[in-house]
């Protein structure tokens, strides 16, 4: 799943960030309303985190275009304040979850996930094929009962092939689904719309190493022209 966090606090946006990559999620970074307005209409995020004193463009501004642009990208809304009435505006603007700051590290990932399962097709928690078993929930994965050392990555990226079900998954869609558009760049570095996608050859090499770790026989086949299949 892809998040994006709106979050003027630098150093708070990139803790988030940071801790949601190490959860299995690709993220992006923005520290202003039209900033997150601009990446919003670039990906297709599954979840955006949205601080509502956001600069330039409010935070509430930007859930409203959201909504009104009918988006399915879930609102998960951040702010200072914890008082109901915050609350229940917050949620009348258009936002599927609030959480008041400080907040628990472990919730927000927890509600994050939460509100990606309400608006995806539902997937079950485990998921198995040709002896390959992957629990998203644990983030653990065997292939006939030897654990498997993948990166996160490569842990996304076996969970999409698991979840197509032997179809094809495209390498636009892998990119698009499992990396951000920090892939690449320094850790902290500020994001800019337009910035270089990921190239595809990122996913070809996160292939190689997840083929290795899987193991032969081989499980994952090249379509031509189309993708990877399991």
């Amino acid at each position: 799943m892809r998040v994006l966090v709106a979050e003027d606090e630098e150093t708070l946006a990139e803790l988030v960030a940071t801790g949601l990559r190490r959860a299995g999620f690709a993220v992006d970074t923005v520290y202003s309303g039209d900033a997150a307005l601009a990446y919003l209409g670039l990906h297709d995020y599954d979840v955006v985190v949205l601080d509502r004193d956001l600069p330039r463009v409010h935070g509430d501004d930007v859930a409203r275009r959201l909504v009104a642009g009918g988006s399915r990208t879930k609102i998960l809304m951040l702010t200072a304040s914890g008082t109901t009435e915050d609350r229940v505006e917050g949620l009348d603007l258009g936002a599927d979850d609030y959480v008041s700051k400080p907040f628990e590290f472990p919730e927000l990932v927890s509600r994050v996930r939460a509100l990606r399962r309400r608006g995806a097709r539902p997937v079950p928690p485990q998921l198995e094929r040709h002896g390959i078993r992957l629990d998203s929930v644990r983030r653990t994965a065997t292939r006939d009962g030897r654990e498997l050392d993948l990166s996160p990555k490569e842990f996304t990226v076996l969970q999409l092939l698991l979840e197509a079900d032997g179809a094809a998954v495209g390498a636009e869609e892998l990119l698009e689904r499992a990396w951000d558009a920090n892939a690449g760049s320094s850790p902290g570095s500020p994001l800019r719309p337009g910035r270089e996608s990921p190239h595809p050859g990122a996913v070809d090499v996160c292939m190689g190493k997840l083929r290795a770790e899987l193991g032969e026989p081989a499980l994952i086949r090249t379509v031509q022209g189309v993708g990877y299949a399991l």
